[in-house]
């Protein structure tokens, strides 16, 4: 990959869907949450994992903050300062959308979603970031980490500060370093720890 978007990133459309959610879904798979707990039966879950990221890139790329590498190598979905994630027809559709996927289990993940807006911060208008991931096929290449440095420069060049959820203990380091700080915990009964962290304004 050559230029600058290689780094920073592009704005992903909608024709671009597809690819990100597979890099989500390929990241994802073995995911304490949306992999293993919330899908455990290995052999259906990436299929039912890809519509799951899908339904969140999909409502995400309405906006120019769902930033991908060139060939979807890394991907972020990004939520901007004082915008929903879904829109009305997409907020309508999610359940429907959770019963096709977990069937008897719709409404312990709909249990699990409502957490996560609970503890989501309203204190001050701030980036959300929703999924960061890099496929498999390319980790460990550095992609996705400069992927999110470059969205966090420009983050900063708006002073504004950053929040998200880590579903992943091995991840807290990355997002560390990164300069985010965990602030509180939450999840499932007897399932997995989600830690969700801010990061102050530059």
């Amino acid at each position: 990959m050559a230029g600058s978007s290689s780094a920073g990133g592009r704005a992903a459309t909608r024709d671009d869907a597809r690819a990100v959610a597979a890099c989500l879904t390929s990241a994802f798979h073995r995911d304490p949450v949306w992999g293993r707990w919330a899908f455990p039966e290995e052999g259906t879950r990436a299929q039912r994992l890809f519509e799951l990221m899908r339904f969140f890139v999909l409502a995400g790329v309405r906006r120019p903050w769902v930033r991908m590498t060139d060939e979807a190598e890394a991907a972020a979905v990004w939520v901007p300062p004082g915008v929903v994630e879904f829109s009305p027809a997409e907020e309508e559709a999610f359940g429907p959308m959770l019963h096709s996927l977990f069937g008897d289990r719709a409404d312990e993940l709909g249990a699990l979603f409502a957490q996560f807006d609970e503890h989501h911060p309203d204190s001050e208008p701030h980036y959300y970031l929703s999924l960061w991931a890099t496929h498999r096929k390319h980790a460990g290449r550095g992609l996705g980490t400069a992927l999110l440095r470059a969205n966090l420069a420009r983050i900063d060049e708006e002073r504004m500060p950053a929040y998200l959820e880590s579903t992943n203990p091995a991840n807290l380091p990355r997002y560390e370093a990164l300069g985010f700080r965990p602030c509180s915990e939450f999840g499932p009964a007897s399932g997995p720890v989600i830690t969700t962290m801010w990061r102050d304004a530059s």
